[in-house]
């Protein structure tokens, strides 16, 4: 399979023929050691992606557009309490490849990362390079946005201010305590999964998700990690 390219359309127009790599991509290219003739495949994340081979002078030559998608079926968004350390890295990672729609790392009340301001900012750009290396790997050619880190309040009230803007969306959160089991979403269709932190959620934060139109489900009578049980959900959601 040719190397893959991330570039995004603000850095450089994609079209038939010669394309001046950017900084990035650069350094990518001299990691990989490509060479003058080497196959590679380039995509912006509008859609599809384009063919093409390493020219000498940080040059590649494109030549045809592919309207290629490997998105999941159903659109899968994770809401998710942020695991410590380098778990969350993982987390992003894993996700992406699984075909998450996109990513809102939340601030709870039980949760042992706790980020803030330019740090909290940092971090969210680094996971988006996290999930854009992800897409280079699996073949995605959509990046799923990583959104800015914010409270579960905060974003339960972003998310009731655009109802009636968008198509119905399943809500679940995951819950030790429910007894329905999560189920497939069908083609075609969209949905949140919210996932607690080391620790879960605490019963206040699920009443306020319950009273937002989340239902509780269950994975099962196992207690998944909180970097493992957003990931089980989001493969069973997608089918």
């Amino acid at each position: 399979m040719p190397s893959r390219f991330y570039i995004p359309p603000a850095e450089a127009l994609l079209a038939p023929g010669l394309l001046r790599l950017p900084a990035a991509p650069t350094r990518h290219l001299k990691v990989l050691r490509l060479s003058a003739g080497d196959a590679v495949t380039v995509f912006d994340g509008t859609g599809g992606e384009w063919s093409g081979e390493v020219l000498d002078g940080g040059q590649l030559r494109l030549d045809a557009h592919h309207a290629i998608e490997r998105e999941a079926a159903a659109r899968v968004m994770l809401a998710v309490g942020m695991p410590a350390n380098e778990r969350m890295d993982a987390l992003v990672e894993k996700a992406v490849e699984l075909g998450a729609a996109a990513i809102q790392p939340l601030l709870t009340r039980r949760s042992v990362l706790r980020l803030h301001g330019e740090r909290a900012e940092r971090r969210v750009a680094h996971w988006q390079g996290v999930a854009i290396a992800a897409c280079e790997q699996c073949g995605r050619n959509r990046v799923p946005l990583v959104a800015p880190v914010c409270t579960l309040a905060d974003w339960l009230g972003r998310l009731q201010a655009q109802d009636g803007q968008t198509a119905p969306w399943h809500r679940y959160v995951l819950s030790p305590l429910a007894t329905v089991p999560l189920q497939p979403f069908a083609p075609a269709e969209s949905g949140w999964l919210v996932s607690g932190p080391e620790g879960g959620l605490d019963p206040e934060e699920v009443a306020l998700l319950q009273a937002a139109g989340f239902a509780a489900v269950s994975l099962g009578p196992r207690v998944l990690r909180a970097d493992t049980a957003p990931l089980a959900a989001l493969l069973r959601a997608c089918g």
